[in-house]
């Protein structure tokens, strides 16, 4: 190690002399100033990623809901395959619906059978792109729900993702509050950093909390008014890295 080693540097050596990583090549496992992007609308060149200083992306492991002719679904492995190749970690992450959508409102409102239902299509499909069995899906909750709404329906939703799944491979995408009921609840794994949750924040509706036990969280939330980060021509959500294990495809565990 030379005097001019960086932090970072230091901490991906490190932590790769640990647990090693699942190919020979691929970019190896830190927290230290990682950012990742999300976004639904049309691939994004990972060649334009890579050049846009950023560390990888998370793909969609659903199907496209009907009338939703331009998003991004699903991630294919032809795709996922050129992200590996550019040197970017991948992260898989679960919606299908949305809040207000026409004949397909939220997941969570599916109650058991249908997380039980979205798990095995989200296993499909993850397999499909290329993930591995170790790695974990991030299944969204893409709405401020209350606390009565979580134990009376979005609960029995991941419950019936934990049966197809287990619990430990299941991650959550949500808010600081809506985090940590599932947390509490036990319904989503943890990640081999020690402390962490495979829960991913995003800033929108968190009113300025965090979930400490987050490994990602989405500082930059694409709306009607921002923008976001612009790469390759369109918008993308960023998300700052956490922990070293986030729930990366190339770490193994």
């Amino acid at each position: 190690m030379t005097p001019a080693a960086s932090r970072r540097d230091v901490f991906k050596y490190t932590l790769a002399a640990l647990a090693g990583t699942a190919t020979l090549g691929a970019p190896k496992a830190s927290a230290d100033g990682l950012r990742l992007i999300d976004f639904a609308v049309r691939q994004v060149a990972p060649e334009q990623i890579k050049a846009a200083g950023y560390d990888g992306a998370l793909v969609y492991v659903s199907e496209l809901r009907p009338g939703a002719t331009f998003d991004f679904k699903p991630v294919t492995r032809e795709y996922t395959d050129r992200l590996i190749a550019a040197g970017l970690h991948v992260v898989s992450i679960y919606q299908y619906g949305k809040p207000g959508w026409p004949n397909a409102p939220s997941d969570f409102t599916r109650g058991y059978d249908g997380g039980v239902a979205d798990a095995q299509t989200a296993l499909r499909l993850h397999g499909a792109a290329g993930g591995p069995v170790s790695a974990p899906i991030f299944f969204s909750v893409d709405e401020d729900i209350n606390s009565d709404i979580w134990k009376s329906t979005a609960t029995q939703w991941f419950r019936g993702i934990n049966s197809v799944l287990g619990v430990e491979r299941t991650g959550m995408y949500g808010g600081a509050r809506q985090l940590g009921w599932a947390i509490g609840d036990g319904v989503i794994g943890h990640s081999t950093t020690p402390g962490y949750r495979w829960a991913w924040q995003t800033r929108a509706w968190s009113g300025g909390a965090r979930e400490p036990a987050a490994v990602l969280f989405q500082r930059e939330v694409v709306t009607a008014s921002d923008p976001g980060a612009i790469i390759d021509g369109m918008s993308v959500d960023v998300d700052d890295v956490l922990a070293p294990d986030f729930g990366q495809w190339d770490l193994a565990r």
